[in-house]
């Protein structure tokens, strides 16, 4: 379980979050939604360990994060991260040999299923290419805490729901939560059990999905308006 306890972030004199306090469900894959600037990025580096907060604390499984608790978050961030001059194939063992917990099978498998070709330098990869392969990076750790940050960024559009939908078969949810921010809130929808609205640092809210569909009759995207024009 993922808690914020009073959590406030300064970058010298802009609040990225202001006292933000939630529980995070286990076993869900969530939805961390809200419009550029409203401090997505830094909440999902705070649980990450790589920002630290100002004020309060974030905590997993009631341990309080640091740099140590990397052992249980799998980060993939808009930023790339690995050798450019490294293969796929020499990328996947790379990893492997940093993190325990990396299953090289899987990244394998998941490769497969993106159509990235293991041979090829990652200098030579498209950028959507790319994009595959922090995703298989990512979902090949056995980590209970999966984060990804923009993953359908680069994405050619036309294979983004065969990829959102296959993504499905590689988490396992009665070990795993996944959070995923995207500004492609549409084309993650169908993945998303749970959704946090967050605005200029604040959380506004924490909802179950079927709960705006059945009780708002809702998207998500139509969701998130009305609660923005709410807190106006």
């Amino acid at each position: 379980m993922i808690t914020f306890e009073n959590v406030s972030k300064r970058y010298l004199t802009k609040h990225a979050l202001s006292d933000v306090n939630v529980t995070i469900p286990e076993g869900k894959i969530i939805g961390l939604v809200g419009s550029n600037g409203s401090g997505k990025s830094t909440f999902m580096k705070m649980i990450a360990g790589l920002v630290a907060p100002s004020e309060g604390k974030v905590m997993i499984d009631q341990e309080s994060v640091s740099r140590r608790t990397a052992n249980k978050v799998a980060y993939l961030s808009e930023l790339d991260a690995y050798y450019s001059f490294f293969s796929v194939k020499e990328t996947i063992d790379f990893f492997a040999s940093q993190f325990q917990d990396f299953d090289v099978e899987k990244a394998n498998d998941i490769v497969d299923f993106m159509e990235v070709d293991s041979s090829q330098k990652v200098k030579h990869l498209s950028k959507g290419n790319r994009g595959r392969l922090k995703i298989a990076l990512t979902l090949a750790r056995e980590v209970p805490v999966i984060l990804m940050d923009e993953p359908l960024s680069g994405l050619d559009p036309m294979v983004r729901d065969s990829i959102v939908k296959g993504l499905l078969s590689f988490i396992d949810l009665e070990k795993q939560t996944v959070i995923i921010t995207t500004h492609e809130v549409t084309e993650i929808e169908p993945l998303l059990e749970t959704v946090i609205a967050i605005r200029n640092g604040k959380v506004l809210a924490l909802e179950d999905v079927e709960t705006i569909r059945e009780r708002d009759r809702m998207r998500i995207v139509d969701w998130l308006k009305k609660i923005y024009q709410e807190e106006a």
